[in-house]
């Protein structure tokens, strides 16, 4: 699962999690966010904090934001909604019940959300796209993992040649809306890391595209966040 914050200890975990469970019991009948991502979208409805006891929150929850509470076993609430506490915070599921709409989150501490950094939405593919990456006269083969206007996670075969910093040209195969065809996509890009120790690896890019590109490459992704809402909206959970 994509790690989409970093947790923070402020004093030792207990005393964090003794804070904002005191925090939170001021907080009992309020409405506010929660955040979760399915697939890298984020999902963030409103939650109804029900009740606090042994350091368990009760909440009332949006079916969705069960859905993907059960999956990633874990919430997100933004420190812009917690008035009386200094980071945002996480809480592990206890319980989750997308037919009764409830959850109980306990296990509290303090997160720093680098999710709100992003630009773009990204998305995660189930099936990868084909990508081509032309570089020192050679056209090496990848598979495009997740995408955002911004850019893409590519996974290829080992090369010397592809270093942070080095401008490129790719070509990726978009599948069309219905999905029996590709459409060619050509554009300029920048490796920003290439990370894994072993083959085959990641390699960050960032798109660097005309006008043309930058609406097909928009176009693509528009579709698959459907797609993916669809998929949530499909989810079977008790």
């Amino acid at each position: 699962m994509f790690q989409y914050f970093d947790k923070i200890v402020r004093g030792t975990e207990r005393e964090d999690m003794l804070v904002i469970a005191q925090s939170l019991k001021d907080m009992v009948g309020n409405k506010f966010p929660l955040l979760n991502y399915y697939k890298e979208i984020p999902v963030s409805y409103d939650a109804t904090l029900l009740n606090i006891e042994n350091e368990m929150a009760e909440f009332s929850v949006h079916e969705y934001q069960a859905k993907v509470i059960s999956i990633e076993r874990q919430a997100l609430i933004d420190s812009a909604f917690l008035k009386t506490l200094p980071e945002s915070i996480y809480g592990e599921a206890f319980y989750v019940s997308s037919a009764k709409k409830r959850i109980i989150l306990n296990n509290f501490g303090y997160a720093r959300i680098r999710s709100g950094m992003r630009r773009f939405v990204r998305v995660v593919l189930d099936v990868p796209i084909e990508a081509e990456i032309i570089c020192e006269g050679d056209i090496l083969k990848g598979e495009v993992m997740d995408i955002s206007i911004g850019g893409a996670a590519i996974t290829t075969a080992p090369t010397e040649f592809l270093v942070p910093g080095l401008n490129i040209n790719m070509i990726l195969k978009l599948p069309n809306v219905t999905g029996n065809t590709t459409v060619e996509v050509g554009l300029g890009a920048t490796i920003v890391k290439v990370i894994d120790t072993a083959a085959p690896y990641t390699c960050l890019i960032e798109f660097n595209p005309e006008k043309h590109s930058q609406q097909q490459i928009s176009q693509y992704i528009n579709r698959r966040q459907i797609e993916i809402i669809k998929e949530l909206k499909d989810v079977n959970c008790s």
